[in-house]
């Protein structure tokens, strides 16, 4: 191991990043009352007792070692040291009798925020033997881990019935009429995945780090992504009903969870159409937003799971981009270079999508045209993470975080597909071009939308 470096002051950029990081997982826990703690909003997830302890038992277990610190509380350091992914319809069983009372996880949460900060605000430096810490590696990890929390906390809060949550505006309906579909051509050219080691200093989680240059024929892609009123038509054709838009595993998926339509949605309660099929025109439907319901809004991206992307995508006579046609979209130009955002190299702003927490619910696909793409393509960050068609896989060259070696390989199982773009609650720092996120199929929880593609 190398020896101790001189004591260096931690840049204050980071550290107020990490103040706002606490600041946005800390509000969203305000919207829970006491007893909402130990509610389980997802089936495949913790409950949420588990995330009020985890975001500091990571900061403690990634930062202790490099600060010199040692843990006075090993039981909770490895209780909420890791989240959990269930495939093949394993469920968590855990009661919440299992769990530490809330009073506990606070004052375990108080204490490792005072203990790190005592070392990495201490006014004479940090001396440390790890890189990554005094490059600010290990407080990136830090903060952005933080922030993709507060995205998970979104969409479980989300799952959360309304009144075990504190009370909020109830949202207003919206009545924009979905867009007119239509495609933009896009030529063929290169996308660029991933991004340089070393590149400018800039951040990456190990599965972004790796170029590759791929070449990208031409190709048509939706110009917005697929909108409520759009997936309606499909929900009407019996879309759910046929197994011929469904591969056998998502046929199996579907039909066991009994899904007849999008997770997001749910029929209005009143006599016209309550008994009535998904399919039958008459029936209307709501949408379950964050802090009520409202009339199913049409202009809205449908948010749905790969599964159900992938058959409207059959129904349709279409495909899920891949990754690089996505790129390709989004970052190409028709000279043949590529932007950092699809508008150009400016950093984003509010003007561009709907991102870094400015809503909780999402804004019409063409809401913001300052955002498109070199192609015309709209609504690329923001609004819903976008599904593609490719499994998510290490880039040429990856290597693990030595810190964090499971971050990114533990997923590398052929059952995680690639999703680009952000949501409304996607931090602007993580909408950068390389970031790359991923799910199973068959999660319908997340806030994860699509465009589709013809070749």
């Amino acid at each position: 191991m190398a020896t101790p470096r001189t004591a260096i002051v931690l840049q204050p950029s980071l550290l107020a990043r990490l103040d706002e990081a606490r600041a946005r997982t800390d509000s969203l826990f305000d919207l829970l009352p006491p007893n909402s703690f130990y509610d389980r909003p997802i089936p495949e997830r913790h409950r949420l007792i588990f995330y009020l302890g985890h975001l500091e038992a990571f900061d403690r277990n990634l930062l202790s070692g490099a600060l010199g610190l040692q843990s006075q509380d090993t039981t909770l350091d490895k209780l909420f040291a890791f989240g959990i992914d269930p495939v093949d319809g394993g469920l968590p069983t855990d009661v919440p009798s299992d769990w530490p009372n809330i009073g506990v996880v606070e004052r375990y949460k108080r204490d490792v925020r005072e203990k790190l900060d005592s070392k990495l605000r201490d006014r004479n430096g940090v001396s440390s033997p790890e890189p990554a810490l005094l490059d600010g590696t290990l407080l990136q990890v830090a903060i952005e881990h933080r922030l993709m929390h507060a995205e998970t906390l979104a969409y479980l809060l989300h799952n959360l019935p309304v009144d075990r949550k504190t009370p909020q505006p109830v949202p207003s309906a919206d009545t924009s009429p979905s867009p007119e579909r239509r495609q933009a051509l896009i030529p063929t050219g290169s996308a660029t995945l991933g991004q340089a080691k070393g590149a400018d200093g800039a951040f990456g989680w190990d599965n972004e780090f790796g170029t590759e240059e791929i070449s990208v024929p031409s190709f048509s892609i939706d110009v917005f992504p697929v909108t409520n009123g759009e997936y309606l038509q499909f929900v009407q054709s019996g879309g759910y009903q046929d197994s011929k838009h469904w591969t056998p595993e998502d046929w199996d998926w579907k039909t066991q969870q009994r899904l007849e339509h999008p997770f997001f949605w749910s029929r209005k309660a009143d006599s016209n159409c309550s008994s009535a099929s998904a399919s039958d025109p008459s029936t209307q439907w709501n949408y379950r937003a964050m802090f009520g319901t409202m009339p199913l809004p049409e202009s809205w991206p449908v948010y749905v799971s790969h599964a159900e992307a992938s058959a409207f995508a059959r129904w349709s006579g279409k495909k899920l981009p891949t990754e690089a046609q996505w790129h390709r979209a989004a970052y190409g130009t028709p000279e043949g270079g590529e932007r950092m955002y699809p508008w150009g190299d400016a950093q984003p702003e509010s003007h561009h999508g709907n991102f870094h927490h400015q809503r909780w619910d999402p804004t019409p696909v063409d809401a913001h045209s300052a955002g498109a793409s070199a192609f015309g393509v709209f609504d690329l960050l923001g609004n819903g993470w976008e599904w593609t068609s490719t499994l998510f896989g290490p880039l040429n060259g990856f290597e693990p975080f030595p810190f964090y070696r499971g971050y990114s390989a533990d997923f590398f199982d052929g059952k995680h597909f690639v999703m680009k773009g952000g949501s409304a609650r996607t931090d602007a720092c993580m909408v950068r071009r390389s970031f790359r996120n991923w799910f199973q199929p068959h999660y319908p929880y997340a806030y994860a939308t699509f465009r589709c593609v013809e070749e």
